[in-house]
């Protein structure tokens, strides 16, 4: 399969908004790919299409795509040639390495046509963004597999990897579907949940009753023991298990021989009262870090398998009590169920006053959805905030000269995989964080830096708070966030994981 036949699908995609006809393009190109047989351009292909490597990093920036040599006239790169070069290129190392890649480099692009080599320099700078989302894959899987989409989707978030979903079910069939289930030890895409004003509007929301815990703030880690071996996650599925050897000694002191549960590891002071996030936080960014250093807790909230049953499908209600039955009150999330509204605006209060950031609502009868912004999990803040990401920044002014100041915010757009920029801000901004946000977003420059403005690759998520949404015909969206200001940069959230569109029109129209 050539590797023009990606790049046109892809220009193809970008070109147009309809989910269907974003879904029915990439379908085609999968039906393609499969046609050869080879499991590996599957993979690759639906990889590429998504924007990522299946090598992930490379070690190939900005600056190496700058100068380019003149585009073939003739289309002779093959997909499983370009994943090869690739491979070559992450292995290089050592002394000379950088002659050594630039080397492929100009061998691929002198290789590879026009279209070819804009698709290849948007794909290596990470600005392949034509609305290829995780749920429109897993409808083009589905459609050129002729298998249905939740199928599909569920196999894609119990493996964690869509791309082997996708090689395998079109080189096997529906019976490879089958062996795409959860695994201790194998981490799943954590359930997510979406954003309530309150909590009156949560409990209306939820059909009258909800499951309210407290909200912490600190860092969410997915544990998975079978027998003596335990192996922690983040939240974007990284392996954190030498960092933190409390959340381990807590796994392995379960009655249970296996288990995979949620939770959250948290600095406390010693008046038992949560410590700053930067300071949970602190642990996370060290190999090596001690408990010793700043001890951290940790509390569970929901569980997702115990020896050999999967809960996933089962009720909260049901999830919660075998969670009781299995980790000690004083490791769980304080919660409480109610329908009445006192009750519930009373535990939000306490919540609040113990230091914490608010609740979290949760339907009794909701599933787990693996990897999905489930509408059976509401959170509540007292005060509006937004995971947005960054689009662009701008050089301060003033006292703020030299540093990267002004930034330019954008919600999510679940249709496009695009995003929509909502205003700027500057306040909230501290001297330690000005700095850090210079050197930043210089390394996500997607262009020159020396203008009043410098476009970055949309990948840093900031938490935002804001007064309110108002009208603005300044702004694509139709929408400006009233007094927004910087909280804190969400260094464990993806683009992907950013507060929607439709969210902040919620606000809006409220």
């Amino acid at each position: 399969m050539l590797l023009l036949d990606v790049a046109t699908a892809s220009a193809d995609v970008g070109a147009v908004s309809s989910r269907l006809a974003k879904t029915t393009r990439i379908a085609d190109v999968l039906t393609l790919a499969a046609a050869g047989g080879d499991a590996t351009t599957i993979a690759t292909t639906v990889a590429w299409l998504s924007g990522e490597l299946p090598q992930r990093q490379i070690g190939v920036g900005w600056a190496a795509l700058r100068s380019l040599p003149s585009p073939a006239t003739d289309p002779t790169l093959t997909v499983p040639g370009v994943h090869a070069t690739f491979d070559a290129v992450k292995a290089v190392a050592g002394k000379g390495s950088t002659a050594r890649r630039a080397e492929l480099l100009g061998g691929l692009f002198g290789a590879a046509t026009a279209a070819e080599q804009a698709f290849l320099r948007r794909l290596l700078g990470g600005e392949l963004r034509q609305g290829a989302l995780l749920g429109v894959m897993a409808d083009a899987v589905a459609k050129a597999a002729l298998l249905p989409a939740a199928d599909v989707r569920r196999a894609a978030m119990l493996s964690g990897d869509l791309a082997a979903v996708a090689a395998a079910v079109l080189t096997e069939g529906a019976e490879a579907l089958g062996r795409f289930r959860l695994q201790v030890g194998t981490p799943v895409g954590p359930m997510l949940a979406q954003t309530a004003t309150g909590v009156d509007a949560a409990l209306e929301k939820l059909g009258g009753t909800a499951i309210l815990e407290a909200k912490l703030d600190g860092a969410r880690v997915q544990i998975h023991r079978d027998g003596d071996r335990v192996t922690v996650y983040t939240r974007s599925l990284d392996d954190v298990t030498d960092r933190l050897p409390e959340v381990v000694a807590a796994a392995r002191a379960l009655p249970a021989h296996a288990v995979i549960a949620d939770g959250e590891a948290i600095a406390l002071r010693p008046d038992g009262r949560p410590d700053r996030f930067q300071v949970t936080a602190s642990r996370f960014g060290r190999r090596g870090a001690r408990g010793a250093d700043q001890p951290l807790s940790v509390f569970f909230f929901d569980l997702l398998h115990l020896d050999g049953t999967d809960l996933l499908d089962l009720p909260a209600t049901e999830r919660l009590a075998r969670l009781d039955a299995l980790v000690p009150e004083t490791q769980r999330v304080d919660r409480t169920v109610t329908a009445d509204p006192d009750e519930a605006a009373s535990f939000l209060d306490r919540t609040l006053a113990a230091g914490h950031e608010g609740v979290m609502a949760k339907a009794p009868s909701s599933p787990y959805e693996a990897g999905r912004r489930g509408a059976g999990w509401l959170k509540v803040k007292p005060v509006h905030t937004l995971d947005l990401v960054v689009l662009a920044v701008e050089w301060g002014s003033g006292r703020r000269s030299g540093t990267l100041s002004n930034i330019h915010l954008g919600a999510l757009d679940p249709d496009t995989g695009g995003f929509v920029m909502l205003g700027k801000t500057f306040k909230g901004m501290t001297d330690e964080m000005l700095a850090w946000q210079t050197e930043r977003f210089l390394g996500l420059a997607d262009g020159p830096t020396d203008g009043a403005v410098v476009r970055v690759r949309p990948e840093q998520v900031v938490e935002i708070a804001f007064d309110g949404v108002q009208a603005s015909t300044r702004y694509p969206g139709g929408m400006a966030l009233r007094f927004a200001r910087v909280l804190r940069y969400r260094d464990d959230k993806n683009p992907a994981e950013a507060d929607t569109v439709d969210t902040v029109r919620a606000f809006h129209d409220r």
